[in-house]
């Protein structure tokens, strides 16, 4: 039966890909014949209208564009024009790196407030002050004080990966059976064995979705923190292709970006669902 809906919804999501396509290539044919047979529209559109083309590309050409891109995704022809291979290595190691540097502070740390009444008291406000600051406010202050825009990004990814999983690791420790952590006390279970043994296992599902809403929440800013900083990654492709008038270009990288943004919290779900399964 879970075979049989699967196939069906991906049936369903072929024909809406299909017809979405359609439309589309309907559309931009419709305003190409509009332009080829007024001239005064022409003069209104400027040049693009003037070729008879419509300023919106169709799927044939963004197509051709994304062979064009994976024939040579690796190129390097100078600062301002390198393959999209490169530039989305670029984005994936900043996020990586933040990202990781992330867990490496967000995981004792929540642990810490989850396991100490105390602490999650004291570093409440602390957290609730920052917490609802947009990431990249911060990048002004990591390019004055960093004065590096490659690492400028890489800390603004940080901060946006924190607060999910702190708070999550915070909640799963938290939220572990009082009666488990009696049972360890009774046997004399040291603090950092009970962590590792009995409130890691039982929260790893919580901290785990803290980590997928990190990662899907540094995806998405990278972007923009490229955009600002500029230099390389896929948010920099992305304004390099706009400042081009390259549309094809930029839905092309929209496209990249959101198969990667896929895989990476497709990642995370089955590592979710397998401690899931497991416990």
């Amino acid at each position: 039966m879970g075979r049989f809906l699967a196939l069906r919804g991906a049936i369903v999501s072929l024909m809406l890909l299909a017809g979405f396509l359609f439309v589309w290539h309907q559309a931009t044919r419709g305003v190409a014949a509009v332009q080829a047979m007024s001239p005064e529209y022409a003069k209104l559109m400027g040049a693009a209208a003037t070729q008879g083309t419509s300023a919106m590309p169709g799927p044939l050409e963004v197509g051709a564009k994304l062979l064009e891109h994976l024939r040579r995704p690796f190129y390097d022809n100078g600062p301002n024009d390198k393959g999209i291979g490169i530039q989305l290595a670029y984005s994936i190691a900043r996020v990586m790196t933040g990202y990781l540097l992330a867990v490496l502070a967000a995981l004792p740390i929540g642990f810490l407030i989850g396991m100490s009444p105390l602490m999650s008291r004291a570093l409440d406000p602390f957290i609730q002050l920052l917490k609802p600051v947009s990431p990249l406010a911060w990048m002004p202050l990591a390019l004055y004080t960093i004065k590096d825009s490659s690492l400028s990004a890489i800390f603004v990814i940080f901060i946006c990966s924190l607060w999910p999983m702190l708070i999550n690791t915070a909640f799963g420790v938290a939220s572990v059976r009082r009666e488990w952590l009696n049972v360890a006390r009774t046997l004399e279970v040291g603090t950092l064995r009970r962590a590792f043994t009995i409130i890691l296992p039982a929260a790893a599902p919580t901290i785990l979705t803290g980590m997928r809403i990190s990662i899907g929440i540094a995806w998405l800013v990278i972007v923009a923190a490229e955009m600002l900083v500029g230099g390389t990654g896929i948010g920099y492709f992305v304004w390099n292709e706009w400042n081009n008038l390259s549309i094809s270009n930029v839905i092309n990288a929209i496209l990249v970006i959101g198969v990667v943004g896929m895989a990476l919290d497709l990642i995370l779900a089955r590592l979710t669902r397998a401690v899931t399964f497991q416990e």
